[in-house]
């Protein structure tokens, strides 16, 4: 398949730019500096664009099958730019009629899981109000998806670690896994190539967890 990848300098970005071209996509990786971009391959094509204006990207999603996109936070001083990057990507999308977009978000913006142990139900509301602004940014995030004319499905990790890939992980499509902690950034860029061709995934958030 022909993919595009958003934010492919982050963590999760970058090990989906990673997998894909491992499994023999060709990857269109979008970043504002090329240099911070560690992937290679065969199959890679660089494009550098502003992320906040939308013509600009049109020419990095026209023709391709599926957009993914690792864009978000890395800080509390971010919030806000998930929702504003991602609308400029849907708009550029919407421009070139193409439909297939899966995004990152996370497990505190989806719905909370049945019975839930009351210590990871403190903890979760405890962290939710620590990183409220990142969290609102994400929901705002998620309205704008619900919006557009995409197929979106928008994968909902908790706490991220480094770890190497698994491909061994829980998943419950809209809803969230009880007692959802940890996910590693490698299984979360793999649950997102993997939701590109799942039918049940579109318009759908999807939470992942260990």
């Amino acid at each position: 398949m022909k993919l595009t990848v958003f934010g492919a300098t982050g963590g999760v970005g970058g090990e989906i730019v990673r997998q894909a071209l491992a499994k023999g996509h060709e990857v269109t990786a979008v970043v504002r500096d090329p240099a911070r971009l560690s992937a290679t391959g065969a199959g890679l094509e660089v494009f550098r664009a502003d992320l906040k204006d939308p013509e600009s990207l049109r020419g990095a999603v026209a023709g391709r099958d599926a957009v993914l996109s690792g864009l978000g936070a890395r800080k509390k001083a971010d919030a806000g730019i998930a929702a504003e990057l991602t609308r400029s990507v849907v708009h550029a999308m919407e421009a070139e009629g193409v439909r297939r977009l899966v995004v990152v978000s996370a497990a505190p913006v989806g719905p909370p899981p049945e019975r839930q142990p009351p210590a990871d139900r403190i903890a979760g509301v405890l962290v939710s109000r620590i990183l409220k602004s990142v969290y609102d940014d994400l929901r705002a995030m998620e309205a704008e998806l619900a919006r557009s004319a995409t197929d979106w499905t928008s994968v909902r990790p908790p706490r991220l670690q480094d770890k190497s890939a698994t491909g061994v992980y829980r998943r419950v499509v809209g809803g969230t896994p009880v007692s959802a902690r940890f996910m590693g950034r490698a299984d979360v860029a793999h649950a997102m190539l993997a939701a590109i061709d799942d039918l049940a995934t579109v318009k759908q958030g999807v939470g992942v967890a260990y």
